[in-house]
């Protein structure tokens, strides 16, 4: 039985480990790869915000559009005048569906996304801070001043809008967003 250890071989070894056990990164290196590490970050975490402010734009454009829909719907099923309401209550957009015969105030109002403002594009009549458009009993905009566009936009600015606009008499409706050219002074078109 051999029972001898090499010890050429293990002087060696301790030889290497002597040598490289100090190796590492430096601090030069070390600060590149933190300053890479940030600026990714940042870019990432800008386009992250990007696309959360369009995805609650995106949300707000399709509440209002329902809303619009839904008055139009109710005033072909009960054939009556209804009415899509719009007001901006402590800086909250708010929306509300009703019979144009009642009173706005004594509606039930539902809330679009706080982040979302309502933008200067904007055309619906105003009457008493309420924006609205109006369908009589065959879904038709009650008149050419039912015929305009609501655009939001968010608090926190970018150029990103979302708009719904009531484009014609017979009540025809249409969602759009931002340009880079504007369409008679509106970018939402």
């Amino acid at each position: 039985m051999d029972t001898q250890v090499h010890l050429p071989s293990l002087v060696n070894a301790k030889n290497f480990l002597k040598k490289h056990s100090s190796s590492g990164f430096t601090l030069p290196e070390m600060l590149i790869v933190i300053v890479l590490i940030t600026i990714l970050a940042t870019l990432g975490i800008s386009n992250w915000l990007a696309f959360v402010e369009t995805r609650r734009l995106n949300t707000a454009q399709n509440e209002v559009h329902l809303a619009i829909h839904q008055a139009r719907s109710q005033a072909i099923k009960e054939k009556l005048t209804w009415q899509a309401s719009f007001r901006e209550q402590n800086g909250i957009i708010q929306w509300a569906v009703h019979p144009a015969t009642v009173n706005a105030s004594a509606v039930n109002w539902n809330n679009i996304d706080s982040n979302v403002r309502l933008d200067s594009e904007t055309t619906l009549q105003l009457s008493d801070n309420i924006r609205k458009v109006q369908f009589d009993y065959r879904g038709n905009a009650k008149s050419p001043n039912d015929l305009g566009r609501i655009t939001l936009s968010s608090k926190s600015g970018g150029k990103v809008k979302r708009c719904v606009i009531v484009s014609t008499i017979l009540g025809a409706m249409r969602t759009a967003k931002e340009h880079t050219t504007t369409d008679n002074d509106r970018y939402c078109y």
